[in-house]
């Protein structure tokens, strides 16, 4: 509870927002003066300051060392986030959140976002067929619903001109604003002239900020699904793959079959099938010097199990994530792709999880599964076009999850300097604005707001993964039941009426039945007087 408590107290400091560039600031104005401090609607003031609810800040960079893996400087939008767009932004006070600070922060709710509450994401595979229906149905929608808050870029800062006099920004719909944003964070630098491009570097895989990045990633993701359904109570199901020996996901009820026309595709059955891809072609935007313009580009490509089994031999096991949970130290030595016994390394998938030791054309764990769906999905910068990672980067969310639980580690197991560009504890992540630091995410995920539902307490987890889905599908048609209940309590009440009516009559038709008896017998007792029983007569 002492931990959970500091890591509670250590977020009231995390600077909070979601996805690219905020509308309000993706324009002229807003890259001249290098300021994003949105006014907020509540109080019309910027940040909501006029509520205490932020106020508007320098940026203040780490000026720690990066590692040698990426030896230029000044040429790459990313080097020092945000400094190339922005330096000044909204930094939130206690539990508000957002780029204007009116939405509260990660795992709070409420008007004054002063109430805690804990999601808890489950097994896809073990949802109701309502349940999965619904996902695949918000996936859609975001797939087609343009974001409401958000922009991306379109070329380099320089391109837009010293003052911002020519900004170029593109709309986006909400599901592929995250694919941008995961093509962004990992595209090649522009070294000038076609092809001319540096490949060494990635601000999100291949060191420490692997995890904790994609881990702000998908709150991100939840928290804009909930805010453009309107489902509050929505959470990132995963897929356990563990000794899994196919894609068990990939059918037309979930994820998307194989189409029997060609078996990269995916089957017409499923709606994924008419789905779009953006942000496929590094080489031509390479070639071109351009920066992906999230214009669609294709069809979904999946084809899983058809892969090189030299690169990936088999689906991880449930001994492998056993082995890389057991690795003490999150990061070592180069702290890249190199990293012999490093935790972040093997579960990232360049190192083996039954020795610790970086291989060389193999791919294991989270990598594994990449190269195994074969397709869209196994391109590092395309492949959040396909929703099934969603699913797996919440199963390797939770397994740093239970690294986390089972080791503790202090904040300065964290790299602070000497991380390949974009790595170190101190350093932005790119692109979200206001500002993330890497370091505030090496915690606990129940200090964020949510919770695994195999990582519960047998009674919570039978709760969450067996009951839950009966009680909401009762949910889901309790007007029916209503109606039907409602029914029930008026022919019932018909019955009793009638019942009532029916032995009223009865008992009248009784008292008239002895009534006419009484009037049958009577003269009997008169002829039986008449006959000699006057004393008697005359006494009645």
């Amino acid at each position: 509870m002492r931990s959970l408590f500091l890591c509670l107290v250590l977020l009231q400091l995390i600077w909070t927002c979601a996805g690219q560039f905020p509308r309000p600031c993706a324009n002229s104005e807003g890259l001249r003066t290098k300021e994003c401090c949105p006014v907020w609607d509540g109080d019309g003031s910027p940040c909501g300051a006029l509520s205490g609810r932020g106020f508007c800040t320098e940026v203040l960079v780490s000026d720690e060392p990066n590692g040698p893996q990426y030896p230029h400087s000044g040429i790459d939008d990313r080097e020092r986030w945000p400094l190339a767009f922005f330096n000044r932004t909204c930094r939130c006070a206690g539990n508000y959140g957002g780029f204007d600070c009116g939405e509260c922060r990660f795992g709070y709710w409420g008007p004054g976002c002063a109430q805690y509450r804990e999601s808890v994401r489950r097994n896809i595979m073990t949802m109701s067929t309502a349940e999965q229906q619904k996902f695949i149905s918000y996936l859609n929608l975001a797939k087609n619903t343009i974001s409401r808050d958000y922009v991306v870029s379109t070329v380099t800062r320089a391109e837009m001109g010293e003052n911002g006099e020519n900004p170029m920004f593109s709309e986006i719909n909400t599901y592929d604003l995250f694919v941008w944003i995961h093509y962004y964070v990992s595209r090649d630098t522009l070294l000038g002239g076609p092809g001319n491009v540096w490949r060494d570097i990635d601000f999100a895989h291949e060191s420490a900020a692997f995890l904790p990045w994609h881990r702000v990633f998908l709150l991100h993701w939840e928290n804009e699904l909930r805010k453009l359904t309107g489902d509050f109570n929505f959470t990132i199901p995963y897929w356990d793959w563990r000794n899994a020996q196919s894609c068990e996901v990939c059918t037309d009820a979930l994820m998307g079959g194989r189409s029997s026309l060609r078996p990269d595709l995916i089957s017409p059955a499923s709606v994924f099938s008419s789905w779009k891809v953006i942000c496929t072609q590094p080489e031509e935007y390479n070639n071109r010097e351009v920066l992906c313009n999230a214009t669609g580009e294709g069809p979904l490509l999946r084809n899983p199990g058809n892969h090189d089994p030299n690169r990936v031999p088999r689906i991880p096991t449930a001994a492998d994530v056993d082995f890389t949970i057991g690795l003490r130290e999150y990061e070592t030595e180069t702290m890249d792709r190199f990293s012999n016994l490093s935790f972040r390394n093997v579960i990232e998938g360049f190192a083996s999880p039954e020795t610790g030791m970086a291989m060389t054309g193999q791919s294991t764990m989270h990598n594994g599964l990449h190269v195994f769906m074969n397709g869209t999905m196994s391109e590092v910068q395309s492949s959040a076009n396909d929703p099934i990672f969603l699913l797996h980067h919440a199963f390797i969310d939770s397994i740093f999850e239970r690294w986390l639980r089972t080791h503790q580690p202090l904040r300065s197991g964290y790299p602070s300097s000497n991380a390949p560009i974009g790595h170190n504890d101190g350093y932005y992540m790119v692109p979200f604005l206001p500002l993330y630091r890497n370091g505030d995410y090496f915690l606990s995920n129940k200090a964020l707001g949510y919770e695994y539902a195999y990582l519960l307490d047998p009674g919570q987890r039978f709760l969450q993964e067996f009951l839950t889905p009966y009680l909401q599908q009762a949910q889901e048609i309790w007007q029916w039941l209503l109606g039907a209940g409602i029914f029930g309590a008026v022919i019932a009440t018909l019955l009793a009426v009638l019942a009532v009516f029916a032995r009223r009559r009865w008992r009248r038709n009784q008292k008239k039945k002895r009534a006419s008896s009484y009037g049958e017998r009577q003269p009997l007792l008169q002829s039986s007087s008449e006959e000699g029983s006057s004393s008697y007569q005359t006494t009645l």
